[in-house]
């Protein structure tokens, strides 16, 4: 069976129903199923609907961006960092490639920091109001690439 291509607009809201991120005014996101383009939880409850179906899906932390990975939660010596003028908040590679964890100062004392390397939404359960605007099968080219290529895809 052919993987579908959904696009969908969604706004994303926290336990709080703050406004975390949303589509509104930018293209819909569009991703090819099984390619683990967004997360689990949104992706099996997507797949369910179909064009002009709007739903609002709640995603559970495991299914979302994980728990939060006390291993990946470190104090490290403020030395060891590229720079010294340190803020909470500022984000260090934790090594030379693309696909190092990244990690947030959390806290900032005398010699040390301590430092956060789990995505800032794990253990975070989440809310999406959605409405599917595309649903299609995969293109032979996004089958081939392993991703979709948007909601009308593209040439190269």
């Amino acid at each position: 069976m052919t993987p579908k291509v959904i696009s969908f607009h969604y706004t994303l809201t926290n336990a709080f129903g703050a406004t975390m991120d949303s589509s509104a005014g930018r293209e819909p996101l569009t991703f090819m199923e099984g390619a683990g383009q967004i997360i689990p939880g949104l992706e099996k409850e997507l797949l369910q609907l179909n064009i002009g179906d709007k739903k609002q899906i709640n995603v559970v932390a495991a299914d979302a961006y994980g728990e939060k990975d006390t291993e990946l939660i470190i104090k490290a010596p403020k030395s060891s960092l590229p720079t010294q003028e340190i803020k909470l908040g500022d984000k260090f590679r934790g090594g030379a490639d693309d696909h190092s964890p990244v990690f947030t100062v959390t806290e900032i004392h005398d010699t040390e920091v301590s430092l956060d390397g789990n995505h800032p939404l794990a253990g975070v359960d989440l809310t999406f109001a959605i409405e599917i605007t595309g649903l299609r099968e995969a293109t032979a080219q996004e089958l081939e690439h392993g991703h979709a290529h948007g909601e009308h895809g593209h040439s190269h």
